[in-house]
């Protein structure tokens, strides 16, 4: 079965950096549009960006845009997001999530696989 697993979660101050890796097994990973979503306590799980299955095209969240970037590599069947000039109000569990049906979409609904999620913790 289709298995997503993130890494690289912790503790930074605020202005920092973090990678967030998730590999991806049990099925060809150029099949998928990958995304990241994060939620925050409290709050809904919300669209931070997507890659196309081939990479050539991403999608950022207006508030992340110029500060995160979305990655992936077929041979390592992994997708990446680092993320730059980190804000406290970031802080969130981060999940990576797989789409297989055609196209790609910012709704949280269209993707049918998900990580476990990383927790990233931005401190003042």
């Amino acid at each position: 079965q289709v298995q997503l697993a993130e890494s690289g979660g912790g503790l930074v101050q605020a202005g920092g950096s973090l990678r967030l890796s998730c590999a991806v097994s049990g099925r060809t990973f150029s099949s998928f549009a990958m995304g990241w979503f994060r939620q925050a306590p409290g709050k809904e799980r919300e669209f931070v960006a997507i890659i196309s299955r081939s990479g050539g095209s991403t999608w950022y969240a207006d508030s992340v845009k110029g500060r995160f970037t979305i990655s992936r590599d077929t041979g390592k069947n992994t997708v990446w997001l680092q993320m730059a000039s980190l804000e406290t109000e970031e802080t969130a569990v981060y999940y990576c999530a797989a789409r297989s049906r055609l196209g790609v979409t910012t709704a949280d609904v269209g993707y049918g696989y998900w990580g476990q999620g990383a927790q990233v913790t931005v401190s003042s």
